[in-house]
């Protein structure tokens, strides 16, 4: 497109800009700006530059030596000491060091920064001076305009009747157009030394109405971190009223800030949040806490109706990781609430178990180290804190040798931990191990692995009446246990071109052989939650942790698929196992693999370029075909449009242990942009669990647990957005109901 039809593409654009676009024209100049000077080849006898000296070129020159006036016609290009300056005309009076551009004026500075004007008063040095009608476009973004600026030697700008903005003032076809928001004032000063823009008399306009009002303030320019205060959240909801959060930062140092936010809410009492984080040479940390004084229900059955004092409340949740060379690192999280509903109650988190942990790792090529601790806080109705286990300490060590043993590789694992409960059963565990393994392809192009493991087990445990299912506890005392299991897996891919593309089909058999063990003599600690699935049958031991070990002989069969096709795939497997051995298994009933047949699993996956993706995992009975494990995840749109489903499914008929739960839920969201900035986004989670799944529940089929539903705005330079959000589960004081959340973000002010 031509300039001249780019303008008149953009007539309709100007002239609704031609009455607002004088006195503060934050619009782009045609000029372009000065370009660096060009660089002089060094010699060994050059001179050190001069400071003092101006280099300029132009078209023309006239020189009156009467008035000591130097006159430059024509691209007139100026340089000193970093400054240039680019004009139509130049009149240097060299008695006075008065310097005087006029037309198509553009002046860079140093730092980058390049003011724009339509006559420029400057002195010699290029550095102050008085610019008519002036436009400064920042390096570090954001704009300034006036009907006349003064520049002072040392880079501070000062400006009269000024607009700020760091919004796009073009279209995206180019055409000039309102910022989104700008902030005029009587007075604007810009320290560029400071990276900070001061405001007197100033206000906020937003899509062109004016709006905030703001007499006196001042914000930092691009990524500049500085003290000031924060974009405020305002938010309603039926507890605690209407909440203003207004953030303030105070930035300690260019690696360390402090964040201090006061919540006032309308129904109740002020909360005080704090937020303190540091990045040095070896690593970085965050640290906040929340502090408020408010009544609180300690009884959760009893809803928001049980009576009790005012007490103090509050939560620490921090993080934290250092990386002391390439092996070595320390990192730690911090999570302590006062109570079981604070979080909730107060909208920070949705969470029902906090955790706290510190670790010590070492990782090279070819070993792993690690001394970690851990402790839970339970937030859940009905759990005692006394049965939370701590785990003081854990430490593991993996190593791979480098040698082959016999053509293949050797792992070796060591692992050793403690738990303790206040009220419940403690365990101490030790164990260590080693894996070989051959991996060989035949002729046939076979690719078979040879597997032989063998593990020795120490465990010491006490109080186990106090855990309340048989199968978790083991026995008192000290026990020790020995594990083997020798293994061969046979993998036996076909290749082949389909279209423009490629599939595989794969036909895979194990055959793992391993002794009776004392499984039940030993407690279960860490191999609780099991189900067979599609990443797990494969598995040497299909239980989920340490603590216990599949010691039967069987065989697992089944094949993989692989299509790969221009713009999409698709992968999917299938597999059972049968175990030869007609002795009673370890597993639970309803876990898919309590008989010698179990249950038939596997996954489907499949994508469409960037536009589709789906996920699907099932588990099937081998005698009814009855569906006991439905998973889908499917994700259909593009990145600014899209509609995100998940739905679960757990139908194991397992009554009698509280980690094998059956549970049937469905998750829903969705974003749709309607315009260019604006979008309507919502989610949702639905329960829907009855009796006939779990006798415990009190779902009746088809229960919301929450939902949300928002619009928003957003743009290069602005964010705002409102959101309504529904809980309808109520625990303790904290209550269902609505909530609604204002949004509103100015890049540059308060981020």
């Amino acid at each position: 497109m031509t300039r001249l039809e780019l303008l008149a593409s953009c007539a309709f654009s100007l002239a609704l800009l031609a009455g607002t676009a004088s006195a503060q024209d934050l619009q782009d100049r045609t000029v372009p700006p000065p370009p660096p000077p060009p660089q002089a080849v060094a010699s060994p006898s050059a001179q050190p530059a001069d400071e003092d000296q101006i280099d300029f070129s132009a078209g023309s020159l006239e020189y009156d030596y009467e008035a000591d006036v130097v006159t430059a016609l024509t691209d007139v290009r100026m340089f000193r000491a970093g400054q240039r300056l680019r004009a139509d005309k130049v009149v240097w009076n060299r008695k006075t060091g008065r310097v005087v551009a006029s037309g198509n004026i553009a002046v860079t500075s140093p730092e980058g920064d390049t003011a724009y004007g339509d006559s420029i008063e400057l002195t010699d040095s290029l550095k102050d001076g008085v610019i008519d009608n002036m436009l400064v476009v920042l390096e570090r973004g954001g704009r300034l305009a006036a009907e006349r600026g003064t520049r002072q030697e040392n880079g501070t700008i000062s400006l009269d009747r000024a607009a700020y903005t760091a919004c796009s003032v073009v279209s995206s076809d180019g055409c000039p157009k309102e910022p989104t928001w700008k902030v005029t004032a009587v007075r604007v000063t810009y320290r560029p030394d400071r990276e900070r823009v001061y405001y007197v008399g100033a206000q906020v306009h937003l899509f062109g109405l004016p709006s905030i009002p703001l007499p006196k303030f001042s914000h930092p320019v691009g990524e500049a971190t500085a003290s000031g205060l924060l974009s405020p959240t305002i938010r309603y909801d039926r507890v605690n009223g209407l909440e203003v959060a207004t953030p303030y930062l105070f930035s300690l140092a260019p690696n360390r800030k402090l964040t201090v936010t006061p919540h006032v809410y309308s129904a109740v009492l002020p909360m005080m949040q704090a937020n303190y984080e540091q990045l040095d040479e070896l690593g970085a940390f965050s640290v906040t806490g929340y502090g408020t004084v408010s009544r609180r229900s300690d009884d959760l059955a009893s809803g928001f109706n049980s009576s009790t004092e005012q007490a103090f409340r509050g939560y620490l949740d921090g993080v934290g990781r250092f990386q002391f060379n390439e092996n070595w690192s320390l990192s730690g999280s911090l999570r302590l609430a006062t109570d079981r509903t604070f979080l909730r109650r107060y909208d920070i988190s949705n969470a029902d178990r906090l955790r706290t942990t510190a670790a010590l790792e070492r990782i090279d090529q070819d070993s792993y180290f690690s001394l970690a601790g851990w402790a839970t806080q339970t937030l859940r109705v009905g759990e005692r804190q006394g049965m939370q286990p701590v785990a003081l300490p854990e430490m593991d060590y993996r190593r791979r040798l480098q040698e082959n043993v016999l053509g293949g590789t050797v792992q070796l694992h060591v692992n050793t931990l403690a738990i303790g409960r206040k009220a419940g059963q403690d365990t101490q565990r030790a164990f260590a191990s080693a894996r070989w393994d051959l991996r060989r392809l035949t002729n046939w192009g076979q690719e078979v692995t040879f597997t032989a493991f063998a593990r020795g087990d120490a465990y010491n445990t006490s109080d186990t009446a106090a855990t309340r299912i048989a199968s978790y506890r083991g026995l008192d005392g000290f026990h020790t246990r020995a594990i083997g299991a020798l293994a061969v897996d046979v993998r036996w891919p076909f290749v082949g071109a389909v279209g423009n593309g490629t599939q595989r089909i794969s036909p895979r058999l194990q055959i793992v052989a391993s002794p009776r063990i004392k499984n039940l003599d030993i407690p279960n600690e860490d191999a609780r939650s099991i189900d067979l699935e599609d990443s797990n049958l494969f598995a040497l031991n299909r239980f989920n942790g340490y603590d216990r070990w599949e010691d039967s002989t069987r065989a697992t069969y089944g094949f993989e698929y692989a299509l790969d096709l221009p713009g999409f795939s698709a992968t999917a497997n299938i597999g059972q196992s049968y175990r030869l051995s007609d002795r009673v298994a370890i597993f639970p009933s309803g876990t898919g693999l309590s008989d010698r047949f179990s249950d038939i699993v596997g996954r489907t996956t499949l994508r469409f370029r960037d536009f589709v993706s789906f996920t699907h995992r099932y588990r099937v009975d081998k005698d009814s075909l009855a569906v006991r494990r439905n998973e889908i995840d499917a994700t259909v749109g593009s990145r600014s449009t899209y509609v995100v489903v998940g739905y679960l499914r757990l139908n194991r008929d397992i009554d009698e242990l509280e980690d094998l739960q059956d549970r049937e839920e469905i998750r829903v969201g969705g974003r749709v942009q309607f315009a260019r900035f604006w979008s309507a986004f919502a989610s949702g989670l639905i329960d829907l669990t009855d009796r006939s799944d779990d006798v415990f529940s009190v779902a009746d089929g088809f229960d919301p647990i929450r939902h949300r539903l928002g619009v928003q705005y957003e743009d290069d330079c602005l964010t705002l957005g409102l959101t309504w959000r529904r809980d309808y589960r109520t625990t303790g004081d904290a209550r269902r109901g609505s909530s609604y959340l204002l949004t509103l973000a100015f890049k540059n002010l308060g981020r």
